[in-house]
């Protein structure tokens, strides 16, 4: 069992950033790889960001490439760093976990927080 509770979200000027944190409980952490998803109303959950159980390795949608870095600790957080925000970055932020993921599916994830709102004023 996995509980998530994200934290970091608000309002920000375009061109701004914010880091978004995700406080993970669980004893075997280090098995679940970690994503981050978003989702505006009337649109599905769209994938962002994922890290791999071990940390080795991130992946990042094409929208947020190069702005946005994922990273996980052994304090069990994991850190979503957002740079250079566009007002279409605004949406609700999800943290999510699945023991050894290995998709950026949302369906794939059996485990997720109750999301952060992010808003990026143009």
């Amino acid at each position: 069992q996995v509980q998530l509770v994200e934290s970091g979200g608000g309002l920000v000027q375009a061109g701004g950033s914010l880091r978004l944190s995700c406080a993970a409980s669980g004893r075997t952490f280090n098995t679940y790889t970690m994503g981050w998803f978003r989702q505006t109303p009337g649109k599905e959950r769209e994938f962002v960001a994922r890290i791999s159980w071990s940390g080795g390795n991130t992946y990042y949608a094409d929208s947020v490439k190069g702005r946005f870095t994922i990273s996980r600790d052994n304090a069990k957080m994991v850190y979503l760093q957002m740079n250079s925000l566009k007002p279409e970055d605004t949406a609700v932020y999800f943290c999510a976990a699945e023991r050894y993921g290995t998709t950026s599916r949302p369906g794939d994830y059996r485990y997720w927080g109750q999301g952060t709102q992010v808003t990026v004023s143009s």
